[in-house]
């Protein structure tokens, strides 16, 4: 793909000093669409193209010129692992250039702190990488995707967001991508940083920054993607739990397990043994939580070293299932070496 010319112009012959951000679009229901603006029930994500979601918003032009590309156009519960690779592979390409001062991805809410916190990982520059979407689709009567669009951009084009790692901009605040979830199935501030809270904010063109990323991400990772993915899943433990998934799993030749724990990573005993014996087997377990902030202490609930299991601190299934495939990917697989990576990352 080449990056286009924006489909939304400067307004001012002093535009050309602006920052050039590309915009790469997935779909999601920032670019999704109802027949009935006051009944979103029914939208279609994913239909309305990047030129169409930039030319809402006028306001852009005061901020960035702006590259926009149609990556894909996909519901984001539907996100694949291909696409995954496609769009790092892209974004390192752009942010190589000299040409490209950021990149805001809009993206579906579904998947997108999985998304953001592989990208967190695996991309290889400094330069700021935003991601933002909307929970109303475009169509929406008081649809918030414009808004948190612009605040994308906003943030993408400032300075202070540099070295910063991969970004949320959603609801005027600003997120790590590492500390970032989806909390509603329905509210317009449906993502928060439960645990440590926002970066920052972003309203009315001013941006503000009140603490830094302090774990290694984009240049100080060691982690890269690659042409395969070790297949991982996750498994739950909760009342009365057997061990079949876990067997399953097994036999079916899967690289990697993690358990989303009760409380602070504690595990059904009939799951726990299950996992023990998949360890036996060569098949590396991450301990984690099914509940919505906090850590999992090491040796606390299940004594991880006896057993075998890799802690995963303050990272959800899900993103620990982002980090356990890149660290089997790089060829880590002892668990005292797996644990280092999640300690670090």
């Amino acid at each position: 793909m080449t990056i286009s010319n924006s489909s939304v112009p400067p307004s001012s012959a002093g535009a050309a000093a602006l920052p050039r951000i590309a915009v790469l679009a997935t779909g999601g229901t920032i670019a999704g669409s109802a027949a009935d603006a006051a009944n979103t029930a029914g939208y279609k994500a994913g239909v309305v193209g990047v030129d169409q979601l930039l030319a809402a918003v006028p306001a852009l032009s005061s901020v960035a010129r702006l590259a926009p590309e149609q990556i894909a156009s996909v519901d984001s519960k539907d996100m694949a692992l291909p696409l995954w690779t496609t769009l790092a592979q892209r974004i390192n390409t752009l942010l190589a250039s000299d040409d490209v001062d950021g990149v805001v991805i809009t993206h579906g809410t579904d998947t997108l702190e999985e998304t953001a916190y592989l990208l967190h990982l695996t991309i290889k520059s400094d330069k700021p990488v935003v991601l933002t979407a909307a929970m109303r689709p475009a169509s929406a009567l008081s649809a918030d995707g414009p808004l948190n669009l612009l605040n994308a951009v906003t943030v993408a084009a400032h300075a202070s967001a540099r070295g910063q790692g991969v970004l949320v901009a959603f609801n005027n605040r600003i997120h790590s991508a590492r500390d970032v979830v989806k909390t509603s199935t329905y509210a317009v501030d449906a993502f928060q940083s439960p645990e440590i809270g926002a970066l920052g904010w972003v309203q009315d063109g001013r941006v503000e920054f009140q603490r830094r990323v302090l774990r290694a991400h984009t240049l100080a990772s060691e982690f890269a993607i690659g042409a395969a993915w070790p297949q991982v899943e996750i498994v739950a433990s909760y009342a009365g739990v057997s061990r079949i998934a876990v067997d399953a799993l097994v036999a079916a030749g899967v690289r990697g397990i993690v358990v989303a724990g009760t409380g602070n990573g504690s595990i059904h005993q009939s799951l726990q043994q299950a996992l023990v014996d998949a360890v036996a087997r060569g098949v590396p377990v991450v301990r984690s939580s099914r509940v919505g902030s906090g850590h999992v202490m090491r040796n606390g609930a299940a004594a991880d070293d006896a057993l075998g299991f890799v802690g995963a601190g303050a990272l959800n299934p899900y993103k620990a299932r982002v980090l356990l495939m890149l660290a089997l990917a790089a060829g880590v697989t002892d668990a005292a070496a797996l644990q280092k990576v999640f300690d670090t990352y």
